[in-house]
């Protein structure tokens, strides 16, 4: 059984001296609360150790002593030491002075130091020493966020066995926001979130943006969800973060969290209550919500000293002037409101900026009439998911901005934009006039998709999505052929009675051409396929997405078996063509036709080939991020349309191909094995059509199914190009007396 290490920037403890002696506490914050809660819970029989690797709020020396004398610990713990200076650069400089904005839609605040991002690096690079010291090729590393985005490449080029997830808790942003840093941080942000078998987010929307940062800078293969990465397939998906539910519904009654609540209800007496937490930081949209409700005050004077807004603010990264300014103009705005719009005896913003315990939290969260929480951007706010989870009584109004990942579940919430005054103002009266019933009707349907997804259930999906996808790689494994496969492969064809050879054409035999038209065959590879076929134990098939003229045009008088459309069309040597269709309609080709010539319109360079039973769009020659962009507008057009009917849509290698339902590889490929008792089969393709024909011929014996370039297939080999191919089968043409020569 492996053991799990979690990583994340700090360690879940704080140290800190009382007395003269070095006193350990737990620390607080939403990836901690999330991550141990799980860890809690029982999970020894995923996970035969637990290791949580980060970095100490301490010296060495502060670490050793609190240790020795600290509590028995939940969980082992690996420190990583860094000097003061490495780390501010690498903390409060790359992490939260570039990633941390820009992941945040604050490009303006982005700074630009080349020194920041060294240390962001050489301290990724420690904590890649400080692993790899403990680690065994059988364990599981669990990577958590933006400050160790670089990690999971380090560990995965020097140990890549390992099994890795990533989590990034905060937003990915759009490929317009992220292509604003320097290319050489680009590319290694993005290379080094791909050194993990899975990476989540909280919400689809971050996944795409980052698929679609990846397709952009890297340009990938990518299926969906996967994307082809150095041998690798990884996936990428949403895993909505939770919290641990049950530990704040039951807090309602607990005795010192009732007893808070009511000094708070006393305090508020007939008022209404409106509350908010969270920590000082430009993304929480804070400056609005006072504007908001400092809107609502003045366009509902009747309102007043009948509501107060119970503002706490947790003190955050004081040492960034972008916070310390932040600060400065929330307490002076504050001022201001209370001056102008309070009394002697009332005072519209009961302010404080301090940490807040549990139970007080709890007790405001359960006392408070609104909860109001309107970040400009939040990964998820898990604040929004605590106060639902609380309200065991099911009252309360929730005003969530909508650009909270939060919002994506919440929907029941008083949905609001957060740079929206007028409606920050008009909700807050809506939410403060709804009626006991809405409040439990909406408040009941939020708790349940709460409970039914808790923070267990949270990472218990992510780890089995990482089981998932390390099982794929295993059926993907990308696997060179090898000297020593070379002969075994010739070997086995010099033994055979009867071999099979099944040739995709483009990519594999010929490399691609701007046009189809000029993919010729070369007279080396003519002679070489002359060669194969005059062997009478051989049967060669060209089987491709080509029409049938072109493929009698060049193969024609060569003794070949040819199969045209990926197997609507079939000519066996020495016959003619015939079409192997159930379903011949071609009424359906109009209409696909004209939504075709709409993206060639929309995407220069790209084209149509016209085949008898199927119509392909191109976009090889088309400006890189607009062909992806526009293919993908079309692949997903026309899947809807071939959802109403028996249609197959393929999004092959830069071209999106529509046919009938029925065709495929695999299909013409098992038609041809069929027919007769071979017993050496070697099959060549580089394209996703031709995944279908290695699926099929997996459950032959000893066949040899290659897959041409470096992506994951469900083929048993690799071989890097077409000219590679051309080599293997010239040694094969010109073997002649094989056994003596293996022997050899």
């Amino acid at each position: 059984m492996s053991k799990l290490y979690v990583i994340s920037n700090r360690l879940p403890l704080t140290i800190e001296k009382k007395e003269g002696v070095y006193v350990c506490r737990q620390s607080s914050g939403g990836l901690v609360s999330a991550v141990g809660s799980y860890l809690d819970s029982d999970v020894k029989g995923t996970f035969s150790d637990i290791t949580w690797a980060g970095v100490p709020d301490c010296s060495e020396t502060a670490w050793r002593t609190a240790m020795a004398s600290g509590p028995e610990a939940k969980y082992n713990y690996l420190p990583v030491f860094l000097n003061k200076r490495r780390y501010e650069y690498y903390y409060n400089g790359f992490s939260n002075s570039v990633i941390w904005p820009l992941f945040h839609y604050f490009p303006s605040f982005v700074d630009y130091n080349a020194a920041y991002y060294a240390a962001y690096m050489e301290a990724n690079e420690i904590f890649a020493e400080s692993l790899l010291s403990v680690l065994k090729r059988e364990d599981t590393v669990w990577i958590h966020d933006y400050h160790l985005l670089p990690l999971a490449a380090m560990l995965r080029e020097r140990m890549p066995g390992l099994t890795i997830g990533f989590f990034l808790h905060v937003p990915f942003p759009s490929y317009e926001i992220f292509r604003v840093l320097p290319k050489e941080w680009q590319r290694t942000l993005l290379e080094g979130m791909l050194g993990a078998d899975l990476i989540g987010f909280h919400t689809l929307d971050y996944a795409a943006h980052f698929l679609s940062c990846v397709k952009a800078v890297l340009k990938p293969e990518r299926d969906g969800q996967y994307i082809s990465w150095r041998n690798r397939q990884v996936k990428a998906d949403a895993f909505p973060i939770s919290i641990d539910y049950d530990s704040f519904n039951d807090a309602y009654d607990e005795h010192e969290v009732a007893q808070i609540r009511r000094s708070y209800v006393e305090m508020k007496s007939d008022k209404k209550l409106l509350f908010s937490v969270d920590r000082l930081d430009y993304t929480k949209g804070i400056s609005n919500r006072l504007k908001g409700y400092e809107k609502f005050l003045e366009e509902n004077p009747d309102y007043s000293e009948k509501v107060v807004f119970a503002l706490n603010i947790v003190p955050s990264r004081d040492s960034i002037s972008k916070y310390a300014e932040r600060k400065k103009m929330i307490d002076e705005y504050i001022g201001n409101i209370n001056s102008r719009l309070g009394n002697m005896k009332w005072q519209p913003i009961l302010y404080r900026y301090k940490h807040v315990s549990f139970n007080e939290l709890v007790a405001l969260y359960t006392a408070c009439d609104l909860a109001l929480i309107t970040p400009l951007r939040d990964g998820m706010n898990l604040v929004a998911k605590e106060f639902v989870a609380s309200r065991r009584d099911k009252q309360g109004v929730l005003v969530l901005s909508e650009m909270a990942g939060a919002a994506k579940e919440l929907s029941e919430a008083l949905l609001i934009n957060p740079n929206d005054t007028a409606e920050i103002s008009s909700m807050i009266k809506y939410g403060l006039e709804m009626s006991a019933d809405e409040q439990e009707q909406r408040m009941t349907a939020m708790q349940a998709r709460i409970m039914g997804y808790d923070v267990v259930e949270w990472a218990r999906d992510f780890f089995e999505q990482l089981k998932t996808v390390k099982e794929l790689q295993l059926e993907f494994e990308v696997k060179f052929i090898d000297n020593i496969t070379r002969v075994d492969l010739v070997d086995k064809y010099s033994r055979a009675n009867k071999a099979l050879f099944l040739l995709d054409y483009d990519g594999s035999l010929m490399p691609f051409q701007k046009l189809p038209t000029l993919a010729k065959p070369s007279e080396e590879l003519l002679e070489i396929l002359r060669q194969l076929a005059a062997n009478p134990r051989n049967n060669v098939y060209i089987i491709s997405g080509r029409n049938s003229q072109s493929l009698t045009e060049w193969f024609g008088d060569l003794n070949l078996g040819l199969v045209a459309e990926h197997g609507a069309r079939v000519r066996h040597v020495g016959g003619e063509w015939k079409t192997d269709l159930t379903n011949d309609d071609k009424s359906w080709m109009e209409q696909v036709e004209k939504i075709m010539l709409t993206y060639v319109g929309k995407c220069p360079h790209s084209f149509i080939e016209r085949k008898d039973f199927s119509l392909a769009w191109h976009y090889r020659n088309a400006e890189p991020m607009q062909g992806t962009v526009r293919a993908r507008e079309l692949y997903d057009t026309l899947k809807a349309l071939a959802s109403r009917g028996k249609l197959n849509v393929l999004n092959g290698h830069k071209v999106i191909e529509v046919r009938n339902s029925g065709i495929n590889k695999g299909l013409a490929a098992g038609k041809i094995y069929d027919s007769g008792k071979f017993d050496f089969v070697l099959a060549v393709g580089d394209d996703q059509t031709d995944e279908d024909m290695f699926r099929r011929l997996a459950r032959v014996p000893d066949v040899f199914t290659i897959k041409v370039g470096g992506e994951a297939s469900y083929a048993r080999y690799n071989l890097h190009n077409p000219f590679m191919v051309q080599s293997l089968l010239e040694t094969i043409a010109h073997y002649e007396n094989a056994p003596t020569a293996v022997k050899a």
